[in-house]
Formats: structure tokens, sequence, C-alpha cells
């Protein structure tokens, strides 16, 4: 009997804390255009959508709930995609700021980094010189002397909180050190199976985005998890499209989006979320890989459903 084709997920991030608005005008920032966006995105293949929200007049990271509440409605009534919102946030904000999109919402996936990290971001001062708010060149130089804090008494948190309410999460591992510490916490039974394991390349303070970098994340993830998780790629900067290829010909989902990348090809800008999503779709479908649909999704992550979240 031929063995079924392998559903491959795509998630898009559709805005987020890393990157400043002035640096693509391509990027979403107030509600109605992260909106409008993430629906591109779904349409054009995403089944999970990734959620971080924005004060509209200024472009700050924001993790205030009457924020996300002007677009996760209208996302959610316009398409079928998981929606999974981000407990990242900004980190100069405290875990409770942090959680609280997920807290009011209960949404069926939520980001999860899993342990505390340098997070260098100053380099791109170097290749941006002009910026619209005077917040964003000192959020960069910051990053010299800025550490995420994630400890393991902020993880015991989040994961208690998500459990209770239903929520998986995309746990998001930067370094080898965080297949470790999400293997602590499997083995505490608070961190559920099957795992949705996002790997990180590229940034400044976690692993590099070398090619042996990514099987190294994969010998050990299969070392400790066995065939307990599903893996995923994302590929910071230049490193997203090739890392993502690389990864889907390994049995690896794949995450894009602006979030983690402002271009779509060298020296040239993404003009949306959407045109980064067929981008890897035409790859995967070159690899003769199948796209997963949203339900498709759920049922690979063990989801609970778009009907049991609050909003």
């Amino acid at each position: 009997m031929a063995k079924p084709p392998r559903k491959v997920i795509i998630t898009c991030a559709v805005t987020g804390a890393i990157h400043t608005p002035t640096m693509s005008p391509h990027l979403p920032v107030t509600p109605s255009e992260i909106a409008a966006s993430a629906v591109e995105a779904a349409e054009a293949g995403a089944s999970i959508l990734h959620l971080h929200a924005r004060d509209p007049g200024t472009g700050k990271p924001t993790q205030d709930p009457a924020v996300f509440a002007q677009f996760l409605p209208r996302i959610k009534q316009s398409c079928n995609a998981v929606i999974n919102l981000t407990t990242g946030g900004s980190p100069f904000m405290s875990v409770a700021e942090r959680m609280a999109p997920a807290t009011t919402f209960k949404p069926e996936v939520a980001s999860l980094n899993m342990g505390s990290m340098n997070f260098g971001l100053y380099p791109m001062l170097g290749r941006f010189s002009e910026f619209q708010h005077e917040w964003e060149r000192t959020h960069l130089e910051a990053s010299r002397d800025l550490v995420f804090k994630n400890t393991f008494q902020d993880i015991e948190d989040i994961l208690r909180a998500g459990n209770d309410n239903g929520t998986r999460f995309e746990f998001e591992c930067y370094d080898i050190s965080h297949l470790y510490n999400l293997a602590h916490f499997v083995d505490r039974g608070l961190a559920k199976t099957p795992l949705f394991i996002q790997s990180v390349f590229g940034l400044l303070g976690g692993i590099g985005g070398h090619p042996e970098d990514l099987m190294h994340m994969k010998r050990t993830a299969d070392r400790l998890f066995g065939e307990s998780y599903q893996w995923s790629i994302l590929g910071a900067g230049r490193n997203q499209m090739p890392l993502a290829s690389m990864g889907a010909a390994q049995g690896a989902h794949v995450r894009v989006g602006l979030e983690d990348s402002l271009w779509i090809a060298p020296g040239e800008l993404a003009r949306s979320n959407a045109q980064q999503v067929t981008k890897i779709r035409q790859i995967l479908e070159g690899l003769s890989l199948e796209i997963a649909t949203p339900d498709e999704a759920r049922e690979l992550l063990q989801l609970k459903g778009g009907d049991q979240v609050a909003f």
C-alpha cells in the first residue's frame, strides 16, 4: 500500500517585535493592516497565523488585549486558520503582560521561548539609517546589553496558564539548550506531546544559520523526543527560504512571514506576507509535498479547535 503524502504546515508570522515599522513600508502595523495581511496569508496557504500586536500610533509592540481584540475576530470570521498568539511580546515586559493576550483569548496555540538568551538586534543599525520613531533606534542600540528573560519559573507559569485553557504551544527553540529545557518540562508533565517545536536559526545570541546547525537541532530533537514531536523551521532574515527548504526536505514544517524576514529575494523587500507564503508553497510543491489545511494542522498538533477560543 502506498504511503500517504506528508502534509506540511505553513506558519506565517504576520508582524512582530523583532523588526521596526520603518524598516519596510509593507510591514503591517495597525489592527486593520494586521487583519488584512493575515487573511491574505491564509488565502495563500498558511494554515497557522502567528500574531503580535503594535500600538497603531507609535508602532511599539503591545500586549494590550484591547488591541488584539481589534483584529482577532476579523481574522477568525474571514478564514479558518489556526491562531497562534505570542507570549513573547517584548523583552521589556513582565511575564504577566506578555501572557495577557493568551490568557484573555485562550487561543488554540501560543508561542513560548524555551529559555533566556542574549538578543542582539543592534547590527541592524549598520543597515538602516532612517527611523520614523526615535524609540526604534534606542531599542536596537539597547539590545547590545539585553537579555530576553525566560526563567524556568517563567516557563512553568506560562505552561500552567496555557494548559488550564487548553492552549497548546509552539515551542520556540533558539539553541540546543532550549531543547533540553523542553525535555525537562516534558519529564515533569507540564509540556504535552505531540510537541510543536519551532527551531529558530540565525538570530544573534542563538544558534547560527548553517545547514549543520539545522542538522544538529534535528539530531538532538530526535534523540530527546523520538516521534513525539512535530518539527518546524524558522530562518531569520536571509536564512528564511534556504533553511525552510532544507528542513522541509528532511521532514519539517515551515514558518515564514514579515516578523522573521522582510525580504523575498536579495535586496528586494517582500511586498506582503502572502508573497512569502506563496514562494515557500511553490518550493514545497516543487518537492512533491502537500500543504496542510488548517484542519489538517489541527489534527497533526491535536488542537482543541477554533470553536473553543475566547474571541
